[in-house]
């Protein structure tokens, strides 16, 4: 292969979306990844495909996981009541419950043996430490780590060219991030980031996702192009 090469995570989200863009922006040729993880809301794969086909990427994954094996997270046990609000304030104290254990790391941890196999030099991650606060797994410190590690852990490491994790969105606000994806023609009513969205991928408006969606589009100045359910 010529030129530039990386491995995008994509969960069909609008700030997953958004990196993608912004990788392309940057002369990437992308491979994009999803996961169905056992996540509540399947249609954010079907997002995902629809993001990565107008994105006209190289080649886009779906691998199956079965985290809900495990559970502990509202995203996938269904015997833990998802959060839900009527107001902006959507932060939690602590870790939310919608953090799905060691999600990040099994996702990178992939996304890596992928860029490994493809001669990558970068893998792109939609990590953001300013609305999500409370996931250890989308910290700096966070991604700094795994970088070392990859870099430990990988032939290239070793040969001295260590795959780069790129976060460009971990530090700013959701608004900024529609701003920016915005600029570079993103569609972000092709993206589904509810919790629980319906089979046709409407968003149900209430849980924190949705709220933190709809509180950026209004402070980005931006339209809103969220399908929601009646």
């Amino acid at each position: 292969m010529t030129g530039k090469c990386a491995v995008v995570l994509l969960s069909g989200g609008l700030d997953s979306a958004t990196v993608l863009a912004m990788a392309k922006d940057q002369g990437y040729s992308c491979y994009v990844l999803s996961f169905d993880y056992g996540q509540r809301s399947l249609t954010e794969l079907n997002a995902a495909r629809i993001v990565a086909m107008e994105a006209d990427v190289v080649e886009h994954r779906v691998l199956r996981l079965n985290l809900e094996d495990f559970g502990g997270s509202a995203l996938t046990d269904h015997n833990l009541s998802m959060p839900e609000s009527d107001t902006d304030d959507v932060q939690e104290e602590g870790i939310p419950l919608t953090y799905v254990p060691a999600r990040n790391t099994v996702f990178l941890s992939l996304a890596l043996g992928w860029a490994e196999v493809l001669d990558a030099s970068a893998i792109f991650i939609g990590v953001n430490a300013v609305d999500y606060s409370g996931y250890p797994d989308c910290r700096p410190e966070f991604i700094r780590a795994f970088e070392a590690m990859a870099a430990l852990a990988t032939r290239q490491g070793v040969e001295g060219k260590p795959i780069r994790i790129h976060t460009p969105l971990i530090d700013l606000t959701k608004a900024q991030i529609i701003q920016a994806g915005t600029a570079l023609g993103m569609d972000y009513a092709n993206t589904v980031s509810c919790y629980q969205a319906d089979d046709e991928g409407r968003a149900c408006g209430r849980c924190d996702s949705c709220r933190l969606r709809a509180k950026g589009f209004e402070q980005a100045g931006v339209p809103d192009p969220t399908r929601y359910q009646p």
